[in-house]
């Protein structure tokens, strides 16, 4: 049910849904219908033009009524498509599952006779299979089915090669389970998927591969009719009567189109990296639905956000993941973004620049002001200006993100090019250049290889490297020595400081340990269910926080060479952005909640260079 509701809010697989359920419907009902028999002659009637009396789409050069013809040769020119994808995919995907699965021998013997098969042009393969088996629409049936084993074999071999030697299979190798049990239970599941959708995206060029059989007069034969041999018919007479051709060649496309978009709505649906998207690819930026822009304040910060409010509508459901926050970030100031995960720290440097996936991403308030210009309201060419350019943004995870069949200099050389009009030559150069600065050795050999090639703090670097190429005055820097083991985390810390000292640039650090927010950053901003909870000088916030929810992150870090301590944890976990409790986010985890902290809404006060969202925060009178 859910897929199929998936399906419907995609309007080009609805549609094409539709509009094939109703041919299908039509052809199953042909003989409940009143039509004139398709293969009687009536030479006294024949090259009827359409809406004449007694034949709607008009006659054949036999006389034979077009209507009743095009829905028996639907039917049978459907059933046959349908069928030979069904052998196809039941032939192909056994062999793929089994080469897969077994390789060794069996995978190489397996799959040689396969390439052998996508050797020969499809269309000759199958007419050299109808002329051994000779002419007719069952075997027109075979051959197509025959041509397209080997397109279901190789996609499903490539499938069940990345599962099969995951962690579940060999676990269930270990308990004692069989080879074809395996394939039944573990393999066959996690491939049906892809079977489907295999099916729904080829059964409209099977359908166009039968009638081009029949169109050459090696499939049905006469009087049976099916849309290739009727449009095989009608061409004859495509100057006299063109409506003897034109008709059943509407219907192959109107078939062989829906099935194509409703084939591309199936695998949206069942492929969960879209399903949350509501089957619609991301816009090129985050779609903005706020009532109007907030007044906008004087101030001398460089980056300043305003009741920044981010929500994910999917279906009934809205997200709420950043739920109005407000910070300034100063000309060369480092500001530490700080949470659990899910806090929505990362929705909301995303947010900055429009970069949320939309859908089913939605800015639904506030302003984001760079240098007293609201990003939000930029255009397109505007933002493409900024991002990367004043700008910059380094991801958690380098490999991800470099793309993995370019050189890291050329992708360098691509992002100086977008923004300014330097030779390919000066823009290398430049390249190599930072790349030393970021103590890459060797750096002009470096440049020249691919991201797979680098260890994973070379790739850090040249993620570093590459957000400064246009000498950006903010970079978002998103958990960006996570991955990293804390030797190297310890240099790329030390290089992004001395960079933004170097250059006076901005930086957001984003991260959930407080020890590297101590080390580089100048104030602290803690997040906790979309919202700001705490904000301040670093230190001051280490020294005394004041929020519970600070107070409870910091006794969660390690200290090393402090004696013995009871480790701590913060009981329960964030609630669901999308049923926010009344009053205090934090209260149902927090130890000092009472019953005013979940009444009503708990603003950010203020206090000197200090905010705390909260109540009775720590160290105050009682």
């Amino acid at each position: 049910m859910v897929t199929l509701k998936l399906i419907l809010r995609n309007r080009l697989a609805a549609f094409g849904g539709i509009v094939l359920l109703a041919v299908c419907c039509v052809a199953l009902l042909a003989p409940l219908l009143p039509l004139a028999d398709p293969d009687i002659t009536d030479p006294v009637n024949r090259l009827k033009r359409p809406f004449s009396d007694g034949a709607l789409l008009g006659t054949d050069h036999l006389g034979r009524d077009l209507l009743s013809r095009l829905i028996w040769g639907t039917r049978l020119s459907l059933a046959v498509g349908i069928a030979a994808a069904l052998i196809a995919a039941f032939i192909g995907s056994a062999i793929g599952i089994v080469a897969g699965f077994y390789g060794g021998r069996i995978d190489d013997l397996t799959m040689r006779g396969i390439d052998m098969l996508m050797a020969f042009p499809y269309i000759l393969l199958a007419l050299a299979i109808v002329a051994v088996l000779g002419p007719g629409l069952l075997n027109a049936l075979y051959a197509v089915a025959v041509v397209n084993i080997p397109f279901f074999a190789r996609n499903i071999r490539g499938v069940t090669v990345s599962i099969a030697h995951r962690e579940f299979v060999d676990a269930a190798r270990l308990s004692g389970m069989g080879r074809l049990r395996i394939i039944w239970s573990e393999i066959l599941p996690n491939v049906l998927p892809v079977i489907v959708i295999a099916m729904s995206t080829t059964i409209g060029w099977m359908i166009l591969e039968t009638a081009g059989l029949s169109f050459l007069g090696l499939g049905s034969q006469p009087p049976q009719a099916d849309l290739g041999s009727m449009l095989g018919e009608g061409r004859k007479l495509l100057i006299n009567a063109p409506h003897a051709s034109i008709v059943p060649g509407v219907m192959i496309f109107v078939i062989v189109m829906s099935v194509n978009l409703l084939g591309d709505g199936v695998r949206d649906a069942l492929d969960p990296r879209l399903r949350a998207g509501a089957l619609s690819r991301p816009a090129a930026a985050t779609r903005v639905e706020r009532p109007s822009p907030p007044a906008a304040g004087k101030t001398d910060a460089l980056l300043q956000v305003v009741d920044l409010q981010t929500e994910f509508q999917v279906g009934p459901r809205t997200y709420k993941a950043v739920g109005g926050v407000d910070f300034e970030v100063a000309p060369g100031e480092c500001l530490g973004l700080i949470g659990e995960s899910g806090s929505g720290k990362s929705v909301t440097a995303l947010s900055l620049l429009g970069l949320v996936a939309s859908p089913p991403g939605v800015i639904a308030g506030g302003a984001v002001r760079l240098d007293g210009e609201d990003t939000l309201s930029m255009n397109g060419e505007a933002l493409r200006r900024v991002r990367g350019g004043r700008v910059a943004y380094v991801f958690q995870d380098p490999l991800a993100t470099l793309h993995p069949l370019y050189r890291v200099g050329d992708q360098m050389v691509e992002a100086i090019r977008s923004h300014r009009p330097l030779s390919r030559q000066e823009a290398w150069n430049h390249s190599v250049a930072l790349l030393e600065k970021v103590r890459i050795p060797n750096a002009a050999a470096r440049a020249k290889a691919y991201p797979h090639e680098l260890s994973g703090g070379m790739r850090q670097r040249v993620g570093i490297a590459l957000a400064l190429v246009n000498d950006p005055d903010l970079v978002i820097a998103d958990e960006p020595t996570t991955a990293l083991d804390v030797t190297v985390q310890a240099q790329v810390l030390a290089l992004l400081d001395e960079l933004r000292r170097e250059r006076n640039m901005a930086l957001i650090f984003i991260t959930h340990d407080f020890g590297v927010v101590a080390q580089l950053c100048d104030r602290v901003a803690v997040m906790y269910a979309g919202r700001i909870v705490e904000t301040g000088p670093t230190e001051e916030v280490l020294a005394a926080p004041r929020h519970p929810y600070t107070r409870r992150l910091i006794a969660c870090v390690p200290e090393l060479g402090g004696g013995r301590r009871a480790l701590s944890a913060i009981p329960g976990l964030p609630p669901p952005v999308d049923a926010l409790p009344a009053g205090c986010a934090f209260a149902p985890r927090c130890d000092k909640a009472q019953n005013a902290c979940r009444q009503g809404e708990v603003v950010l006060q203020s206090c000197g260079m200090r905010a705390v969202r909260c109540l009775f925060p720590e160290g105050a009178t009682p």
